[in-house]
């Protein structure tokens, strides 16, 4: 009887724990889910009319100075504009260079800021890079997009 006792609450313990993992794996991706969400949807305020979005986003999660490369393609006649987030407003520096990887914009010289509105003449073949500040943050999602404004 002793061990039919012992083997019913091994078993009790099996499932309990095998339930807890199933929990424990299910609720990781929901939180990071839900914390990329809440910045997409931060980084989508920035494209009110006359503004709309192209494309989708870019995402990365980036730690200390890992660096997330995406590459754009820009035409003349358009008016682009870029928006970065983070976990912050200030903690994604975000920076576009040409093929040459020579340095066009950067947030860091405007405090950071969430977006940047541009125009190219010809086309551009662009690499948009993003970091953390890491004087605020060590980790965290990147998100850029891009979107152009309507002509009227």
């Amino acid at each position: 009887m002793a061990l039919f006792f012992q083997n019913d609450r091994i078993m009790k313990l099996k499932s309990f724990l095998k339930a807890l993992l199933v929990v424990c794996l299910l609720a990781v991706p929901v939180s990071m889910n839900s914390q990329a969400e809440i910045i997409e949807a931060n980084c989508k305020a920035n494209f009110e009319y006359p503004f709309i979005l192209t494309g989708r986003p870019f995402r990365a999660l980036i730690t200390n100075d890992e660096v997330a490369e995406f590459r754009a393609t820009l035409f003349s006649g358009t008016t682009y504009r870029i928006s970065a987030g983070s976990q912050g407003n200030s903690y994604l520096i975000f920076s576009v260079y040409d093929t040459d990887h020579n340095l066009l914009f950067t947030n860091k010289d405007y405090d950071n800021a969430t977006y940047w509105d541009f125009e190219v003449d010809g086309y551009l073949d662009c690499i948009v890079e993003a970091r953390l500040d890491e004087s605020i943050t060590s980790s965290g999602f990147a998100i850029i997009m891009t979107g152009i404004k309507l002509n009227e």
